[in-house]
């Protein structure tokens, strides 16, 4: 199942489950995650929305981060090169899924002050990006026909 999410996607309606392929979950986070940082101090309902989405789907994630990759999906992550790897902050995935995840969970509590709310969704965007890019990036390189 391959998600299409175009720019006017109603992010709230989006579907996905737990049959959606890591990479199309991955793809969801990221837009979530988008919109999430965007979101104006007056739109209380609708992050929360938001957020509860991108909690959904980093819970159907995170008990699938170890598993094989399908072979259905080989393809869409092999490349003709690697990218150089950049240094960053390297949690390994499954960590950051669980970062991602409590950050979630204490923005829908509502208990914080605003300025520290909107610190912390930009330190959960930041990282469901990462996340995101992480779960997305090429695995394999082609093998030319010289080899």
């Amino acid at each position: 199942m391959t998600t299409i999410l175009s720019p006017d996607c109603d992010l709230l309606t989006l579907p996905f489950s737990a049959s959606s392929d890591f990479l199309d979950l991955a793809e969801c986070c990221d837009r979530f995650a988008e919109t999430l940082v965007e979101c104006g101090s007056d739109e209380g309902v609708y992050k929360l929305a938001l957020l509860g989405r991108l909690g959904s789907c980093l819970a159907l994630l995170a008990p699938t981060l170890n598993d094989p990759i399908p072979p259905h999906l080989v393809d869409r992550l092999t490349v003709d090169k690697l990218p150089e790897p950049e240094p960053f902050f390297d949690p390994d995935h499954t960590a950051l899924c669980e970062y991602c995840q409590a950050l979630t969970q204490l923005l829908c509590q509502q208990t914080l002050p605003p300025e520290m709310e909107v610190t912390l969704r930009g330190l959960l965007c930041e990282l469901v990006w990462m996340f995101a890019a992480d779960m997305k990036a090429p695995r394999w390189e082609r093998q030319s026909a010289d080899h």
